[in-house]
């Protein structure tokens, strides 16, 4: 389920409703701050516009994930999208390592390089590298969550003999955002694949191409992979199951929207998701429990 843009003091009972109703997952988003004006055009809209309005809350994800994973029990939570090339790769290590821990494992980070040239500078980060220091960055950060000494040598990134505590409990999966063959190619390399929003015919398509570039790739066509699309055009139980076929793993919804739209009122939510898994997930049988 979506949480994106929705009012911090929602969080904990959506959390709790999603988790009673079976979804599988909780979503959260990433931006340190919303600039008034920017240079940099959202890509994701055909005007450049963001789709948000500004008193949209952002707060920050492994923060909200350390909250909500103390009264949930089940409920794994990941970023759309985590912009990790904006932040020193230790102390995103720490951040998503130290929430892995307190969720007992619960945690995947979803990872994409960012968009926003002025986000980057006001952070002090290099935008042109982005790509590139996103990639050692990753491989930094999982030999930061493996048990006993890390040392590192890149070509942004090194370290002297460390370790970081705690270590968490289960390796994080990595899932990579993107919409562009860089992107593609990134995800193929990790554990999943994250959507903007897209048709059932096009996410099928884009798990088709998944599947090809880790069969180049060499990797295991048994070891588990997602595929996590929000899906602009599945109305009906046919059209999730369809999506499943075509090898999506994991749908990005906000339940509420099918029943009383983006004006919702927290209540109207709770509602919305358990009617979500009424007429939706069980009819898949899709609904998670303990």
């Amino acid at each position: 389920m979506v949480a994106a843009y929705q009012p911090v003091d929602q969080l904990v009972p959506l959390a709790r409703a999603a988790e009673q109703a079976g979804f599988r997952a909780f979503s959260l988003a990433d931006h340190v701050v919303d600039l008034e004006e920017i240079t940099t055009p959202y890509p994701y809209t055909p005007d450049g516009r963001r789709r948000w309005k500004p008193d949209v809350d952002w707060p920050d994800p492994w923060v909200t994930v350390g909250a909500l994973a103390q009264v949930t029990t089940r409920l794994q939570f990941f970023t759309s999208i985590y912009v990790a090339a904006m932040r020193n790769p230790y102390v995103v290590a720490k951040a998503v390592g130290t929430a892995a821990a307190l969720s007992g494992g619960r945690v995947a980070l979803g990872v994409g390089v960012g968009w926003s040239r002025d986000e980057f500078d006001l952070l002090e980060q290099d935008f042109g590298t982005r790509g590139r220091r996103t990639d050692e960055a990753l491989t930094l950060m999982k030999e930061l969550w493996s048990p006993g000494w890390t040392e590192f040598d890149g070509e942004f990134y090194s370290c002297q003999r460390l370790v970081m505590k705690p270590d968490p409990p289960a390796p994080i999966p990595v899932w990579v955002g993107g919409i562009s063959d860089v992107a593609y190619r990134r995800a193929a390399r990790h554990d999943g694949w994250v959507s903007d929003m897209c048709t059932v015919d096009e996410a099928a398509e884009v798990a088709t191409r998944l599947a090809a570039l880790r069969a180049d790739a060499g990797r295991d066509p048994e070891a588990p992979y997602d595929v996590v699309v929000a899906l602009t055009d599945a109305l009906t139980v046919d059209d999730f199951a369809r999506a499943a076929a075509g090898g999506v793993t994991l749908v990005m919804t906000m339940p509420w929207l099918y029943y009383f739209g983006p004006g919702a009122s927290l209540e109207q939510k709770l509602e919305g998701i358990a009617r979500f898994r009424e007429d939706v997930m069980v009819p898949l049988g899709t609904p998670s429990s303990a």
